[in-house]
């Protein structure tokens, strides 16, 4: 089955999936069309700017109310919520790992849930947790919502299909997706194994990046974000709701599907982005600029210019620029930096760092080329060169990312990570041409 899309980012979108079942010119009659019931999904206070004042209006066959019963405690003991501090004993370094195994035994994406790191705090609603999925096994039954943040989906193996009670959106690697705090979904597989990453949000919702003096065009462009049209599930079937609130697990269960909203009209929703249609921009004489310049999406924290969380990849691009070192340079960072590598190599770790790896530079803690990169990138000669068949990402925050115990004991974790750098030679001799032998 084709599922269709509405294009744009933050737009009001409204859609319908029996004729006149939207209300025009009001948002709760009387008597709602097809006897829905109409109910407000609100992703800001009441009283926030315009702006950034985000609600849709629902109209459904049950009011969400009717998709809750009583609730039991639920466990997932492998996706961990901020704060979560001093849960095992590796020292502070920088971490390297090959990717996540997949599972043996009968996985969905809730179960297959497991968590690298964790940063802030869920209760102040700053901060952000990083996962990595893995699931052999559809949701059928089963559905979640997380009251704790907004999903950042980044797939590196396999399709998914998430199944929200606003539309449907099939992803693929290479794309995206972020699920607004509170969407109830579900999630199926189109490919018998998947693996990804998932940026866990607890703050101030994912937005557009200012562009400042590159101006209108370029980097992401609002046309490229699709948001799914409705589509609704009427399964008189048992079925279960689990929700995640403040760090816990909860289970409902109930006699019918809760994905039953009919009409839609809003700016609080699920949409996907194709990483494909970043237009990167770069030095184009000179040097190059900071990473930042590649961020696709941001989560601004209240303090301008220092993100909750940015979300940054390094695709395919031309390098060009004449007299620089064009890896991404040495350097310590007040942000926190864990890259996650979708497809292909990363110019600055040519060896070692492998699709569906992870990395995790912390706050000050210096890191940058390998030295093969570096002596490599010393010496190429300096013609137009095409960085091809790559997807890197990156999710920075302000906060340390304290790493679980999970992550710390992952028998993927690389022991001799920090030997990358043992090669990197003095050159320094006291002449200004150095010692370059």
């Amino acid at each position: 089955m084709a599922f269709s899309y509405m294009p744009g980012f933050g737009n009001d979108f409204e859609t319908e999936t029996l004729l006149g079942s939207l209300p025009q010119g009001r948002n709760s009659p009387q008597r709602p069309a097809y006897g829905l019931y109409a109910e407000q999904l609100s992703g800001s206070p009441f009283t926030a700017p315009r702006g950034t004042n985000e609600r849709s209006w629902l109209y459904r066959i049950r009011p969400s109310v009717k998709h809750t019963g009583r609730f039991k405690a639920a466990s997932y003991p492998l996706w961990k919520t901020a704060p979560n501090v001093g849960d095992h004993e590796l020292a502070l370094g920088q971490y390297r790992w090959n990717p996540v195994p997949m599972p043996k035994e009968p996985t969905d994406f809730i179960a297959g849930m497991r968590s690298i790191t964790t940063a802030g705090d869920v209760l102040g609603q700053s901060g952000m947790a990083a996962h990595v999925y893995v699931a052999n096994r559809s949701m059928v039954d089963d559905h979640f919502f997380n009251a704790d943040g907004e999903l950042l989906i980044v797939p590196q193996v396999g399709a998914l299909r998430f199944v929200t009670e606003m539309g449907v959106i099939e992803l693929r690697p290479g794309e995206i997706a972020v699920l607004p705090r509170g969407l109830v979904f579900k999630v199926e597989l189109v490919d018998a194994e998947v693996r990804g990453y998932v940026c866990e949000n607890y703050g101030a919702k994912l937005t557009m990046p200012d562009r400042g003096p590159i101006g209108a065009n370029c980097l992401a462009n609002p046309r490229d974000f699709k948001t799914p049209c409705a589509w609704f599930e009427e399964k008189e079937t048992p079925c279960r709701l689990t929700v995640k609130w403040c760090g816990n697990f909860h289970v409902t269960e109930i006699g019918h599907s809760p994905l039953d909203v009919v009409a839609w009209h809003g700016n609080y929703a699920p949409y996907k982005y194709d990483l494909a249609t970043f237009s990167p921009v770069g030095a184009i004489l000179f040097d190059h600029p900071d990473p930042s310049i590649f961020t696709v999406l941001t989560a601004p924290s209240g303090e301008e210019g220092t993100a909750n969380i940015d979300f940054v990849i390094f695709p395919p691009r031309w390098l060009v620029a004449e007299d620089t070192f064009r890896p991404p340079w040495y350097h310590r960072n007040i942000m926190s930096e864990f890259m996650g590598l979708i497809h292909g190599q990363y110019d600055a770790k040519e060896e070692g760092f492998v699709p569906g790896g992870i990395s995790l530079h912390n706050l000050m803690l210096a890191h940058g080329p390998d030295a093969p990169g570096f002596e490599k990138a010393s010496r190429v000669e300096l013609k137009p060169v095409k960085l091809d068949n790559t997807m890197a990402f990156m999710f920075e925050t302000r906060f340390p990312q304290m790493l679980t115990r999970y992550g710390a004991e992952l028998e993927t974790r690389q022991d001799n990570y920090i030997d990358c750098w043992s090669d990197l030679k003095k050159r320094f001799n006291g002449t200004p041409e150095g010692d370059w032998s």
